[in-house]
């Protein structure tokens, strides 16, 4: 019993363990989604499946890759890890290339109903609210690889948002869907710039304070 209340406590107060801790069990999650989606490609020989797999696995690694730095500690392994992490969330947004216009070609499979579609909006909601919040907590820690963790749950965020405009559309749409191309094209394509806005703004600043 003292053990949990000494985890509850460590949970409460130390802001980078906590943020560690939710990154491994995301990576668990990720994981779990990216082996999903590669049956799926594989079994529908769906270009969807098997490119939004390699989405999530660039994802997973990311989030492995930090996680696993952070515990080894020292400043110098820490900064090599940032910036490996940064060139991976370069990559991350090149495995988005095909899953997004996909999606702004509205030729995402989607075989889900009304209440589904609401359901995952609710959720999508608050996993951006969360991931808005926690991106602008992040500045209580000094540790440069937890900042990066948070700015990456805010990526996985951006790109929730991505399939959730999709999924409605096919959902709730009806008639000829071509009107709506252009808009979808216009909101997914800021979005994935802004990704890789926020992945290269990483990258820079890895490579400004390995310089330093």
């Amino acid at each position: 019993m003292s053990r949990v209340k000494a985890w509850i406590t460590k949970w409460k107060t130390d802001y980078d363990y906590k943020t560690v801790v939710s990154a491994a069990g995301s990576l668990a999650v990720t994981m779990a989604f990216a082996l999903y989606n590669d049956f799926l490609g594989v079994y529908f020989s769906s270009v969807w499946y098997g490119t939004i797999c390699v989405y999530y696995m660039v994802l997973a690694i990311l989030r492995g890759l930090i996680v696993l730095f952070w515990r080894k500690g020292g400043e110098n392994v820490k900064t090599k890890a940032y910036i490996a992490a940064s060139v991976l969330m370069l990559l991350l947004n090149v495995s988005l290339i095909v899953p997004v216009s996909l999606m702004v070609m509205l030729q995402k499979p989607v075989s889900m109903t009304f209440i589904p579609a609401i359901a995952m909006a609710s959720y999508t909601t608050y996993k951006v609210t969360m991931a808005a919040v926690n991106l602008k907590r992040r500045r209580k820690s000094a540790d440069r690889l937890i900042r990066l963790l948070r700015t990456i749950s805010f990526i996985d965020a951006l790109v929730s948002i991505l399939t959730l405009q999709n999924t409605l559309i096919m959902v709730m749409a009806k008639g000829n869907l071509s009107d709506i191309l252009p808009l979808t094209a216009i909101s997914s394509g800021a979005i994935w710039a802004f990704i890789l806005l926020l992945s290269v703004s990483a990258l820079v600043n890895g490579l400004r304070s390995k310089k330093a």
